[in-house]
């Protein structure tokens, strides 16, 4: 049995606990579809998410909604950049209609994707 080790919190002494496998998991941080699922569950789910963090399933589960959402934004963006023309011609033509087609095309899917991985 390992020894414990305590914070001081004011007049406390507080026993640091760490869940296995804790400290490598902090080293990787959430992405930004990640920490919008956190805030979701935290506000619409309180039961699952207290669940979640105390069975140590939380940030995994965090990370995983992060890189499915990452992976089908991009997807989805290269087929409709693919779709509508948005290439490496109207970049070199006019760059600024090329940057404005990217970032309406990324909105677009970054609000399907909410709907459909993040926000369920």
């Amino acid at each position: 049995m390992a020894a414990l080790t305590y914070i001081k919190n004011g007049d406390y002494q507080i026993p640091e606990l760490m869940l296995d496998g804790e400290e490598e998991l902090e080293e990787m941080p959430i992405g930004k579809y990640g920490m919008l699922r956190q805030t979701f569950l935290m506000e619409n789910h309180h039961g699952t998410y207290t669940s979640m963090l105390l069975t140590g399933r939380l940030i995994p589960h965090l990370r995983q909604i992060d890189g499915q959402a990452q992976e089908q934004v991009d997807r989805t963006v290269a087929e409709m950049m693919k779709q509508q023309g948005v290439d490496e011609s109207l970049k070199e033509r006019d760059q600024m209609a090329w940057v404005q087609a990217v970032n309406s095309l990324t909105a677009q899917a970054e609000e399907a994707v909410l709907q459909e991985i993040v926000y369920r």
